[in-house]
């Protein structure tokens, strides 16, 4: 490793420390215990996961929760990089350093994970539900988030955007669920042969 190459990356590192230092500030300022908002975060933690308890299909469990762990993951990961490209951001949090936490954690997750359950069970188009559920998030519930201040776009970030970043996630969950059952089928009949 180069001198230079060395310096960038502490410097790249003293940012980010001081990043994480400043989102912790603000939370302690602003979105903290005493905030009516860390409340209202508090309850779309917790409820959908209340919810989630009593409504999941125990013998489809397993998979279901395979599913919300996809989507959990992806919705992460999309979230972390619209954040670090300055696309929008929550100036609410429960956590400090995990801005969107309720949001990937529990609400969207459940979500799909209850719509991808209803599907199954109903014999129901998977992907015309939760494309339902896609423009419901985007251009629904972002948009009282928004309007209540829990949710801020940046940069010619618009709903349709966001819609198409709800999309991706329950596509590609449902394309590696898909992909693990076939492996699984696979294997059982090559297992009774």
């Amino acid at each position: 490793m180069t001198q230079y190459q060395s310096d960038f990356l502490k410097k790249i590192r003293s940012m980010v420390e001081e990043v994480a230092q400043s989102r912790t500030e603000y939370w302690q300022s602003y979105s903290c215990f005493d905030s009516w908002q860390f409340w209202i975060l508090i309850f779309m933690l917790v409820a959908p996961l209340i919810v989630l308890f009593i409504f999941i299909d125990k013998r489809k469990m397993l998979l279901l929760g395979f599913y919300g762990l996809i989507i959990h993951v992806l919705m992460f990961y999309l979230d972390v990089i619209a954040r670090d490209f300055g696309l929008w951001d929550y100036p609410y949090h429960i956590v400090p350093l995990l801005p969107s936490f309720t949001l990937d954690a529990s609400l969207i997750p459940v979500a799909y994970m209850l719509v991808y359950q209803w599907t199954l069970n109903n014999k129901k188009n998977f992907y015309l539900h939760s494309l339902l559920l896609s423009a419901i998030f985007a251009f629904g519930i972002k948009a009282i988030m928004q309007f209540f201040h829990f949710f801020h776009m940046h940069d010619g970030m618009n709903y349709f955007y966001l819609f198409i970043v709800y999309v991706i996630p329950f596509i590609l969950s449902k394309l590696i669920i898909n992909l693990f059952l076939w492996l699984q089928q696979k294997e059982s009949k090559e297992g009774n042969n």
